[in-house]
């Protein structure tokens, strides 16, 4: 392959230059969790995360938490960000370190990132290249063991971090995804989006729900920034074949479905299929020749899957 990947390290570089500090301090972490350190919710949220938190008794003074890196690219999405930051503090992760990269919102974000600053290891808000690189310039800071990124219309499900970091500790594996939801706002309709355990011979057919994917810093890769819609797709074809991992089956976050959502806005259709172009390169992965068969192929192993978990289900009973 020969993909236009950007050097995180000249980014981290251009960063320190500014003054940044590397590596970035942590979240201040608190004993009885931060709900009550966080500004107070707006007017008639309730419920996760605005009145709810996840224990921070819940992870073991006696165990060594590895840090666990969070970026958040940011533009434009003040109606939904809150919820997005609100969502990793109040995990109560005790080693997280949380980027916040916007890129120069002209709608409220901005404040929002201020109100929430004092709990958020690094954010700026200046004009950048998209979204694929203001995750690239979070991430080239990233000094996490494991990390991952939610964009600012997504947020993760409550005890997520807890749950995640557990399953890293005990098998070691390098990359952990689970199943997630799509909120559909316009119809206030919650869509559970489940997954099957990926095999490296289906790696090119999309199914990974983003912000339900971690992965440990050692397998990571930066994101082509040449692309605006399948960074993520393209990302997991190159970090997660070949590598171990392990599925969670249940949902670890939500992702809102609007009209300005890059998987569903028509108005992106052409970048979508630019994004297909460059992927399907010669230069990059190349085309899928077998592709026909590979659906096919795919939709028995997922009756399968589905027919043995309804089993084992069964078993359980």
């Amino acid at each position: 392959m020969n993909l236009p990947l950007p050097d995180l390290a000249a980014y981290r570089s251009s960063f320190q230059k500014k003054g940044v500090t590397y590596p970035l301090p942590i979240v201040p972490p608190a004993q009885d969790g931060l709900l009550k350190l966080l500004p107070a919710p707006p007017e008639g949220k309730t419920g996760w995360p605005w009145t709810e938190e996840s224990s921070a008794a819940a992870y073991d003074a006696n165990t060594t938490w590895p840090k666990l890196t969070i970026v958040t690219p940011s533009y434009n999405q003040g109606q939904f960000l809150e919820q997005t930051i609100r969502s990793v503090l109040l995990q109560n992760y005790p080693n997280l370190e949380y980027i916040v990269i916007d890129g120069g919102s002209t709608d409220n974000s901005k404040d929002i990132i201020e109100k929430y600053s004092p709990w958020i290891s690094y954010r700026q808000s200046e004009k950048d290249n998209g979204q694929s690189h203001a995750i690239n310039l979070g991430f080239s800071l990233a000094s996490g063991y494991y990390m991952a990124w939610v964009n600012s219309d997504d947020y993760y499900l409550k005890d997520v971090f807890y749950l995640v970091t557990r399953r890293f500790i005990s098998t070691k594996v390098d990359f952990i995804y689970g199943y997630a939801y799509n909120f559909h706002v316009k119809t206030v309709r919650f869509e559970l989006f489940k997954v099957i355990p990926l095999l490296d011979y289906f790696i090119r057919i999309p199914v990974l729900p983003q912000p339900s994917c971690f992965w440990a810093a050692h397998i990571h890769q930066p994101v082509n920034e040449a692309l605006e819609c399948s960074l993520d797709y393209e990302l997991w074809l190159r970090i997660v074949k070949g590598n171990s991992r392990k599925l969670i089956k249940q949902p670890l976050s939500v992702a809102n479905v609007h009209e300005d959502a890059k998987t569903s806005s028509p108005r992106l259709n052409a970048a979508r299929e630019k994004d297909h172009q460059l992927i399907c390169s010669q230069d990059a992965h190349g085309p899928v020749y077998d592709w026909d068969k590979k659906i096919l192929l795919h939709r028995v192993y997922n009756r399968i899957v589905n027919i043995l978990d309804k089993f084992n289900l069964k078993q359980n009973l």
